[in-house]
């Protein structure tokens, strides 16, 4: 439940329904892929996604005199070329991170300089490493930023979920479930990971398991991504979704009988 705004699963772990639980499977629809076939990928399949709220306060002026002011829209802009730059001049470009400002609110008439600005994004990030430093590395950048321009500003970094990491050993039980009851034919291969963020990750805190990809795309018809007005799937993929879950869930029982 609730998994679009990314609490479903830790209120689901909140009421403890991963008590005694030994391993856990899910599935996301993909419709990049053919319907009767089965995406999987072991270790990250998906990033972490946390959200970022920015305040940069200067001083209001006239639009004329803008040395008697402290823009705020200016040094925003800034702040927000000044991190995009960075993210390729100082992390390990083999561990993406993905910053995104969505939304820039501020200023109160053409020729009046706004004295608050205010940023908010979402960061996205793979490694687990690189997901712990992204707070403080982005705080330094703004503080130093704010710091020579003369103007304050508030951050709220509010940590998401974590990125979704396949277990080896599930990972290779679902495979072979999926070659054993739907052919190897049925099998793709992803070779990259998705920066979209997925809460399943939250259960992977509290047991071994994985999430694959289940093919959803119409052999003929456009296929329209995810969360596109359009985006409508191949039913026959159904069965291929309950085969693969059910048939998983047999062969994890008769492994550790």
């Amino acid at each position: 439940p609730a998994e679009e705004i990314a609490q479903g699963a830790s209120w689901m772990v909140a009421d403890n329904v991963m008590r005694d639980v030994a391993a856990i499977l899910g599935v996301h629809v993909f419709p990049s892929i053919p319907a009767g076939c089965v995406g999987i990928r072991q270790g990250a399949l998906t990033a972490a996604a946390d959200d970022l709220e920015l305040t940069i306060m200067g001083e209001s002026g006239h639009g004329a005199r803008p040395h008697e002011a402290k823009d705020a829209i200016w040094i925003a802009a800034q702040v927000i070329t000044t991190l995009q730059q960075a993210i390729s001049r100082t992390h390990n470009p083999l561990r993406p991170v993905v910053l995104t400002i969505g939304q820039i609110v501020g200023g109160r008439a053409p020729n009046v300089i706004a004295d608050q600005v205010k940023l908010s994004g979402t960061v996205r990030s793979l490694h687990p490493e690189t997901h712990d430093s992204l707070p403080a590395w982005i705080e330094n950048i703004v503080a130093n930023i704010c710091q020579m321009y003369g103007a304050r500003y508030e951050m709220n970094y509010r940590r998401g979920v974590p990125s979704v990491q396949n277990d080896p050993k599930m990972t290779q039980l679902v495979t072979e479930s999926v070659g054993e009851a739907l052919g190897k034919d049925n099998i793709i291969t992803l070779s990259e990971p998705s920066l979209g963020a997925e809460d399943f990750s939250v259960y992977l805190n509290h047991a071994p398991g994985m999430m694959f990809r289940l093919g959803v795309g119409h052999p003929k018809a456009p296929n329209y991504p995810l969360h596109h007005p359009k985006f409508e799937i191949d039913e026959s993929a159904i069965i291929t979704g309950v085969v693969t879950l059910a048939y998983s869930a047999y062969k994890y029982w008769q492994n550790n009988q």
